[in-house]
């Protein structure tokens, strides 16, 4: 049954505001409840987005220890895999502190699917996640994304493929179809629960749509009712607020946070906990540096340098350091030259860094998929 309109006149599926007249288990319980996929116990009832450009490591660590209780990989192309690109094997870097931890693959052969499944197993994945919802072009030209939920048969196919070739549970995440106001995602869910997935997370908005709009979690509701595997709601969760409304209107297991958390993981802790309390300068420029640096061990100084910078505007805005800042660490090469101008500013965040690079785990613990004897074709 589609929710009633609020009270403002905005569609209940929009959620902007927290509804009432629903009684979820969940909500009554807490965000910090754990719940399950398969054999997997994910310690909060929150999501760390898979995100093209943003979810390397350093960003899934930040989001467990801010209160996340999955975290996942950007999406990573089986073809990459297949070939053993480099950029492509740097993605699947694993470490003790990420678990449970979802690797994101995405492909359109259900083969070439099942054997790159098998070796993110091999990496250290916790749960294989297949995205059926990117609805960018260069991604859904190729048959991928997005472009899956418009074929249903070869969809189901990759999934029984990859749900066939690991031990882990298996997961899909979707747009709720291709088309403005398709219901693509209600035919298929189920299906895709049939071929072997044991979650699905549903973004409802079109591929068409991209992010503009809102989000019609009277979709996600629907989805819930259809199916016996938890459901993870996505899209337009950026208050704790907004979380609880979500799951209170759709019965959904948890919730997906994105965009919200880009550079700043305080959201997630405010999510999880209800903890609102804002990050002092000294604490912000603390994060952003132990980020800095994680992500320059990770991917390299040359590319790391260019790959920041989006980040520093996303870290140091909502009023904590002034713009002129921002314009200027944009313009800095080298990344420890950053994290000089950063303690220069907030001399205080020395001493946090140091606290936050103690608890880091040892990189030698790391698993790196480029070094695992395993062929794709099959032995060892």
């Amino acid at each position: 049954m589609r929710p009633p309109a609020g009270a403002d006149g905005t569609p209940a599926g929009d959620l902007r505001q927290p509804s009432a007249g629903y009684d979820s288990p969940v909500l009554k319980a807490c965000l910090r409840d754990s719940w399950r996929i398969g054999g997997v116990e994910v310690p909060t009832r929150v999501v760390l987005a898979p995100m093209a450009g943003v979810s390397v490591q350093a960003f899934r660590r930040q989001g467990r220890r801010f209160g996340a209780g999955l975290v996942c990989s950007e999406m990573v192309s089986c073809a990459g895999i297949e070939h053993r690109n480099e950029r492509t094997l740097d993605y699947l870097r694993v470490g003790r502190d990420e678990h449970p931890l979802a690797i994101q693959i995405f492909g359109s052969e259900p083969r070439v699917m099942a054997e790159a499944a098998r070796m993110v197993e091999a990496a250290g994945a916790d749960i294989v996640d297949m995205n059926f919802g990117c609805p960018v072009r260069k991604v859904t030209k190729t048959g991928a994304g997005a472009h899956l939920l418009e074929d249903p048969r070869l969809a189901c196919a990759i999934v029984e493929a990859v749900a066939g070739a690991v031990s882990v549970p298996v997961t899909v995440k979707m747009r709720r179809g291709v088309e403005d106001g398709s219901r693509a995602c209600l035919e298929l869910g189920p299906r895709f629960i049939e071929a072997g997935a044991a979650s699905l997370t549903l973004h409802p908005r079109s591929a068409r749509q991209m992010y503009t709009g809102y989000a019609d979690h009277s979709l996600t509701a629907e989805l819930v009712s259809l199916v016996d595997v938890p459901v993870v709601a996505s899209g337009d969760v950026t208050s704790r607020a907004k979380a609880e409304a979500v799951i209170g209107a759709t019965g959904a297991a948890a919730v997906m946070v994105g965009r919200g958390a880009q550079g700043n993981p305080w959201a997630l802790r405010e999510i999880v906990d209800g903890d609102a309390a804002q990050p002092s300068r000294e604490e912000v420029a603390a994060e952003l540096i132990v980020f800095i640096r994680e992500t320059a061990r990770e991917l390299g100084e040359r590319r790391a340098s260019g790959f920041l910078k989006k980040f520093y505007g996303w870290y140091l805005g909502h009023g904590r350091f002034p713009k002129p800042f921002k314009q200027e660490l944009v313009q800095i090469e080298a990344t420890e030259d950053v994290v000089t101008r950063l303690l220069a500013a907030a001399p205080g965040a020395a001493q946090i860094v140091a606290r936050l690079e103690a608890e880091l785990p040892d990189p030698a613990d790391e698993i790196l998929l480029d070094q695992l004897p395993i062929s794709i074709y099959g032995g060892g």
